[in-house]
């Protein structure tokens, strides 16, 4: 009979045994990574000046050294940069730390380390019943132009590319011009004639087996959980669904615009898309006290009744590599804490970029991409906790409730016009936009019991909702949110507001989670091989 440590054992050895589905991601909480800025393989602290973009050492097994970090705050999977060979040369932009000026997409990126080791990044997240997530650009491939000259077309090397290593390969060059029209936008190039980001011709049938093959063999060679797929709207949409079944693992697809009707058409060919239809009210809503919040209930509204699945399943953000800090638009603490805690309450799946948690303050490229190694990797800081807290009432609300994950959330009506209240039960989330000096207040009704007791998970406070009416009244403490979930709710487990709960001295909730899944991974093998 196969032992329970033996059991255990194979689990890390097992080849990709999550291939997970896009179901499975609708749980997990990511954490975005720059591979290059997250953590050095020596946990030292090199000087890297966002400004000279070049590499400055970040490595997969920097990764891995800090797991812990991630996992402290609740994150459960990992996305990490593009991991395949980039050009070598500066360019007009620098060099291509970030990972996404492909050359050779069959050979890896040697400045974040080796095969080895990403593997090892593969089967440490796997041991931590966490997710990977890896970066891929299918669209373009990158080569310095032979010569300055701005003519049309440019003269390239072509032989340093692979496996698209002929001219024939790529679509004629001809810089994007017109974004109303979508044969432009997907068969022109992005960049420009300092760095032209050379389009390919996903329209060759020779091509689009390649890439299809090529897919296959990547995740299951590294093992890889999901994908997050960069400027998806610059191939035409025919193309992906092939694709992304040929990957059979989750795929997520950057659609960068605020046109909902428009992004939703790719939810129509990939698993899912990166909310950005809603992130750009959301950014507008809290980044100044006079932010409109009806706009982005509006957004919330139209895109659930618009994408594929509605909003589950969609990656919700606050920030990522490709746009300014939230933090260089505003530093108001009120304003920040509101605006971090809406992925959280959102139907989708939270999605936090390394150096939120640190408030860092980058603004545009190159400058939102700092090294996070600067900051200590402080789990004590204001931000941090409060990123724990909500990630952890988020996996509450998903463990009291099975549909939790499958209930849209929906706005509370408020007479306090600087006041949002989000139900999405057993969580609601009241957020403002007042700030730090402001004042606001919530009423809600109809969300839970009357005497129920329920608590504000960011400040352990209960509330008692009226015996009455039915109602729960609270108001903001300089200008902060307040994330609500009945006191039942933590009971399922961890130690937040554990005297609120009486769970005082219980796992985390993570534990929890790693345990059962731990638990299930081990009877399927015990039945596999007894």
């Amino acid at each position: 009979m196969l032992s329970l440590a033996s059991a255990l054992s194979l689990v890390l050895f097992l080849p990709h045994v999550f291939a997970a589905s896009a179901d499975q991601w609708k749980s997990r909480s990511i954490y975005q990574i720059i591979t290059d800025r997250f953590a050095l393989s020596n946990d030292s602290s090199a000087t890297c000046n966002t400004e000279d973009r070049i590499y400055c050492g970040g490595s997969w097994t920097g990764i891995v050294n800090h797991l812990d970090y991630i996992q402290d705050m609740g994150f459960d999977a990992v996305w990490i940069s593009p991991i395949v060979k980039n050009i070598e040369a500066e360019t007009a932009y620098g060099y291509a730390y970030h990972g996404y000026w492909t050359q050779d997409i069959n050979s890896l990126n040697s400045h974040y380390g080796s095969e080895n080791d990403l593997k090892s990044l593969a089967t440490a997240l796997h041991a931590r019943g966490m997710y990977l997530m890896v970066d891929i650009v299918v669209n373009h491939f990158v080569q310095n132009p032979s010569s300055n000259s701005s003519t049309l077309p440019q003269t390239f090397d072509y032989s340093g590319l692979s496996p698209f290593s002929a001219e024939l390969d790529f679509h004629s060059q001809c810089f994007i011009s017109d974004y109303s029209n979508q044969t432009n936008v997907e068969q022109c190039w992005l960049g420009d004639s300092n760095l032209p980001l050379m389009d390919i011709n996903t329209e060759n049938t020779t091509i689009v087996q390649e890439w299809n093959s090529w897919v296959t063999n990547f995740v299951n060679t590294y093992n890889i959980d999901g994908l997050r797929i960069d400027t998806v709207k610059h191939i035409r949409k025919d193309f992906w669904p092939a694709f992304a079944s040929a990957a059979g693992v989750f795929t997520i697809g950057e659609v960068l615009i605020d046109n909902i009707t428009y992004a939703s058409d790719y939810t129509q060919v990939l698993d899912s898309i990166l909310d950005y239809p809603t992130w750009y009210p959301l950014t507008e809503a809290f980044n100044t006290t006079s932010g409109n919040l009806s706009a982005l209930q509006s957004a919330v509204t139209q895109a659930q009744s618009s994408y594929k699945n509605g909003l589950f399943g969609t990656g919700a953000f606050l920030e990522n590599h490709d746009q300014p800090r939230f933090q260089s638009h505003t530093t108001d603490t009120g304003l920040v804490k509101n605006a971090i805690s809406f992925p959280f309450i959102h139907d989708g799946i939270p999605i936090l970029y390394q150096g939120q948690e640190q408030g860092y303050t980058g603004a545009a490229d190159p400058f939102n991409r700092e090294a996070l190694w600067f900051s200590g990797y402080q789990e004590d800081k204001d931000l941090v906790t409060h990123i724990k807290a909500v990630n952890t009432a988020r996996q509450l609300a998903v463990n009291a409730s099975s549909s939790f994950l499958t209930t849209k959330m929906s706005f509370v009506s408020q007479s306090d016009e600087g006041a949002i209240a989000i139900s999405k039960p057993p969580m609601l989330a009241l957020l403002t936009n007042v700030g730090s000096s402001g004042s606001a207040s919530w009423s809600v009704s109809g969300v839970y019991n009357k005497g129920e007791t329920v608590v504000d998970v960011l400040t352990c406070k209960t509330y008692t909702v009226d015996s009455s009416s039915g109602t729960l009244s609270a108001s903001a403490d300089s200008g902060a949110p307040r994330i609500i979930l009945p006191t039942s709710a933590l009971k399922s487990g961890g130690t937040l507001c554990a005297s609120v709960a009486g769970t005082s001295g219980a796992m985390s909730v993570n534990s929890v989670s790693r345990g059962a899944l731990a638990i299930s991974l081990v009877a399927g093998l015990i039945l596999t091989f007894l």
